[in-house]
């Protein structure tokens, strides 16, 4: 049986899977009031770079950006002893704004239905 996407799909597919359990272990994040949600990951072919993309519900999003940045380098350490790779990928953490997005434009098209 072969398989038929790239590793570096399967690679972002793993880590999707393990970066929340790594979350969870953050002290500040458990502090923070904030629910951060891993929303997807993006792998580059030479599975050197990896960007997490996450959403944040009910706290500010920059005090969870910071936190994030922050303890960087201890995700990636931990995700390097979990996963079974020979370089662990550098972790850039975007912030994922399609939530915001698709509940302004849901806002808009409502008030163009109460003005007809």
């Amino acid at each position: 049986m072969t398989l038929s996407y790239k590793r570096s799909v399967r690679v972002g597919e793993l880590i999707q899977q393990v970066i929340p359990k790594l979350l969870r272990n953050i002290k500040e994040l458990d502090l923070s009031k904030g629910l951060v949600t891993v929303v997807g990951v993006k792998v580059t072919d030479d599975l050197l770079n990896c960007k997490i993309y996450y959403s944040v519900f009910g706290e500010n999003r920059y005090r969870i950006n910071e936190i994030l940045s922050k303890n960087k380098k201890l995700i990636r350490h931990k995700l390097a002893l979990l996963l079974n790779l020979r370089r662990t990928p550098n972790i850039f953490f975007t912030y994922d704004n399609t939530n915001e997005n698709a509940t302004r434009i849901f806002n808009i098209l409502k008030k163009i239905e109460e003005e007809n």
